[in-house]
């Protein structure tokens, strides 16, 4: 597809790899819209870089509605949406809780899955789209402490390979993304940046990779990328 012209929706776009995506498409002409919980960081983030901003929990059904009509409203068509909200939650088996599941599922899977439905909704009217849904290398590999992120990120590299068969019929590509570790926000309950490692990725890598495999012909998707640091250690 072509970025310039195209209309984009990125869910948690205020920081991390949501920014630096969303940095990247505009600066190639796209026309983006960025999802944030907090209204002030959220049209803080949007002035910047010239994106519209939408305030919404993609863990609150009525966010998720009102997110795609304000977008469609805008811009009445809506070519590409990047699943990017996620939280995580560190712990081993004996200290997790029933709500650490409940409160990471809500984002990262049902917020996801949410999304992805009202997306295709739109995209199978239009017989065309595109969804890039961000995983994590805990998408493919559990680790000590992971119960809880590791699984959620299990359950959507599932729901990934689901919507790919059933929307391809529909010239609708699914794509999901799973970055190793990157200086981000993610994790950090202040919700400020980590300071750039030299070794580690960026949220710059992870947007140059979206944006290649949203460039690939339309004829062809990349279904799974993974990005890691080349030498983290």
């Amino acid at each position: 597809m072509k970025i310039e012209n195209a209309n984009i929706l990125i869910t948690g776009g205020t920081l991390g790899i949501g920014h630096a995506t969303a940095k990247l498409l505009i600066e190639h002409g796209a026309n983006v819209a960025i999802t944030g919980r907090d209204e002030k960081r959220t049209h803080k983030a949007a002035r910047e870089l010239g994106a519209m901003p939408i305030t919404a929990d993609v863990a609150n059904p009525e966010d998720v509605k009102r997110t795609f009509k304000t977008f469609m409203n805008e811009y009445g068509r809506l070519d590409v949406l990047i699943n990017n909200a996620g939280i995580g939650v560190s712990k081993r088996l004996e200290d997790v809780s029933l709500e650490d599941f409940q409160q990471v599922y809500s984002v990262n899977v049902f917020g996801a899955a949410m999304m992805g439905k009202r997306a295709a909704e739109i995209f199978k009217k239009q017989n065309y789209g595109n969804i890039i849904n961000i995983g994590s290398s805990a998408a493919v590999k559990g680790y000590e402490g992971g119960s809880v992120y590791a699984s959620s990120k299990f359950a959507l590299r599932g729901m990934t390979q689901c919507w790919q068969a059933e929307l391809r019929p529909y010239n609708v590509r699914v794509m999901l993304l799973n970055p190793s570790e990157v200086t981000t926000a993610f994790g950090r309950e202040e919700r400020t940046e980590r300071d750039n490692q030299p070794n580690k990725l960026r949220g710059d890598e992870i947007a140059r990779a979206i944006k290649g495999a949203l460039e690939l012909d339309d004829r062809g998707f990349i279904t799974e990328m993974a990005v890691w640091a080349t030498n983290p250690f």
